[in-house]
């Protein structure tokens, strides 16, 4: 058990190093913050770039409420909207607008950019490199 636990930790340990390195680089270099760079990138690789709001909030790991003001931010900035879905009067949509694929565009490289050096730097600390070279390993799929 204790193994878990401290591989847990060291996933924990990962995770908030990368999180705060993107969370700095796409605050300060395109005014998004890490959870909104993820439901543009999420809506973006959506058939028609939009998807309902509990799917986002379960993509985005966001409960509902939060999820709501995520999205009533990224509206007011004209880089979502939101529509009722036409088959279930009940659900609703959100959807990328150009403006946000614009904005997202932008902001992928600088993502990409600074994931690739906090992996790096990861990778150069004893704790941390066997779980940076498990991700390495693992296969990608094209975009």
């Amino acid at each position: 058990m204790e193994t878990r636990a401290q591989g847990w930790r060291t996933l924990a340990s990962l995770h908030a190093r990368i999180e705060d390195a993107l969370e700095k680089a796409l605050q300060r270099e395109h005014g998004l913050s890490v959870v909104e760079y993820t439901v543009l990138d999420t809506l973006s690789r959506q058939a028609g770039l939009h998807m309902r709001m509990q799917q986002l909030a379960r993509a985005a790991a966001l409960s509902h409420s939060a999820t709501t003001r995520l999205v009533n931010r990224l509206e007011t900035r004209g880089l979502l909207t939101r529509d009722l879905c036409t088959d279930d009067r009940r659900g609703i949509y959100s959807e990328l607008t150009p403006a946000g694929q614009k904005l997202l565009s932008a902001a992928r490289p600088t993502h990409d950019r600074t994931l690739y050096a906090a992996l790096e730097e990861a990778e150069s600390l004893p704790e941390l490199a066997p779980l940076v070279r498990a991700l390495h390993a693992l296969p990608t799929a094209e975009r």
